[in-house]
């Protein structure tokens, strides 16, 4: 009898022939269909998507109202260049994006493409508006692929040998609870930076993520990023809040930075505003903002029709179906489970993360705290033969980290806390 061939198997077989080796793949998954917080491979196979998108789907997987807003747009025009002829919907986004930034005054925003783009667009506005060089991001931290995004990331394998990387950029100690790098540590090694190789009156801009994404969950706690905000208009730098995974309601607060009651100058957004159509932007103080001269910013394809649609569709789902409420309750959730399993399974040495936006670090033993790499895979691989789909994080890709889409009902989440309590027991049997 003749063995019948998976078709995922035959579309991967297909890809590694075609597919560069540097575009990685987080699961061996071919995906046909997506709704809500599920999706369907090619051979008919059923996941609960706890990735989501790497953070783009807080609404989920073709949200009726954002598929429908495209489809809408996309029958009046689908491209004229903002630079060129301007639309309303790029401009209404962007009045309504702005009006939930914290703190008070006048605010303005503009659009690109991807994360990468915005974090290297709020780089040249902080240079452009303080007229210094000097740019300080974190240990750990990643704010993407570009030239200036890798040298911003404070992540090895994503540099490897792609350099030489832009010049004055520095690292700081993001402050690790779990690894010994509490707020006093963190802060004390930002002041040894400036003592030793960057002194303050040179620094444009000090960017962070408030809770790392790529670097393992690991939220800033709020005393820090307090003190970080006293110590930025001290010395007249900009205080760039990367949002880019963190916001657009992953939280539970539209904006991870509200947790602490902090008002940075600029934030980086992109990922979940477009509900999986592309767009980024950068969004802050008007006179900052205007700093740049005519011609400064922009892009071709930067805030499309198409995607500024799926923005104000997502903006409006927010407010109709209460995601940032359900997004903490949803939060709780996860948390009270990781933590049920912390209790059963001592290698979860850490259970972390702000609202639905939640983790476990896994370890060989909760006294050592050696990252175990290993057991990460394994229980990834367990869960994804059980319907879950995860992802790892971290330095040691020890880190198994959360990114269920807002709108995936309680009994849904209870379940994929099953998949993996059950997934974390065949690893370790």
């Amino acid at each position: 009898m003749a063995i019948t061939r998976s078709r995922t198997a035959e579309v991967l077989e297909r890809r590694s022939k075609i597919i560069p080796r540097g575009v990685s793949q987080v699961q061996p998954v071919v995906v046909a269909k997506a709704l809500g917080g599920k999706i369907w491979d090619i051979d008919g196979k059923e996941y609960l998507d706890w990735i989501g998108g790497i953070g783009v789907l807080n609404v989920g997987h073709n949200h009726p109202k954002v598929v429908k807003a495209v489809q809408e747009q996309a029958g009046r025009f689908m491209h004229t260049c903002f630079q060129a002829v301007a639309y309303e919907p790029y401009i209404e986004l962007a009045e309504r994006l702005c009006a939930t930034a914290p703190g008070a005054g006048e605010k303005k925003a503009f659009f690109v493409t991807t994360g990468a783009e915005a974090t290297e667009n709020a780089i040249k506005i902080a240079r452009q508006y303080t007229g210094r060089p000097a740019v300080i991001a974190f240990k750990n931290s990643f704010h993407g692929r570009t030239l200036m995004g890798m040298t911003l990331t404070g992540k090895s394998s994503y540099r490897q040998n792609f350099g030489p990387f832009a010049p004055e950029v520095y690292h700081a100690p993001y402050p690790y609870a779990y690894r010994g790098w509490d707020t006093k540590a963190a802060l004390e090694g930002l002041q040894e930076l400036f003592d030793t190789e960057v002194a303050p009156d040179r620094v444009a801009a000090i960017i962070l993520e408030p809770q790392l994404g790529e670097g393992g969950f690991i939220p800033a706690p709020a005393a820090f990023l307090r003190s970080l905000r006293n110590l930025t208009k001290k010395h007249g730098i900009v205080f760039i809040d990367d949002e880019i995974q963190t916001g657009i309601g992953r939280t539970g607060k539209f904006w991870a930075i509200g947790h602490a009651g902090v008002e940075p100058d600029l934030i980086c957004f992109a990922k979940s505003i477009g509900g999986g159509v592309p767009i980024a932007g950068v969004l802050g103080k008007a006179e900052i903002m205007d700093a740049p001269a005519v011609g400064g910013l922009g892009g071709t394809f930067a805030g499309n029709p198409l995607a500024c649609a799926a923005g104000l569709a997502v903006l409006e789902i927010f407010e109709e179906e209460g995601l940032l409420e359900k997004g903490q309750h949803l939060g709780e959730v996860l948390h009270e489970g990781f933590q049920r399993l912390q209790a059963r399974f001592p290698q979860i040495g850490d259970v972390r993360g702000l609202g639905p936006m939640a983790a476990i670090e896994l370890v060989k033993t909760p006294e050592g705290k050696e990252p175990d790499g290993a057991l990460t895979q394994k229980v990834i691989d367990a869960a994804r033969e059980g319907g879950l789909l995860l992802m790892k994080a971290g330095m040691h890709y020890n880190v198994i980290r959360c990114l269920v889409p807002l709108v995936a009902g309680e009994d849904e989440v209870r379940r994929g806390l099953e998949i993996l309590e059950g997934a974390l027991a065949s690893a370790l049997a």
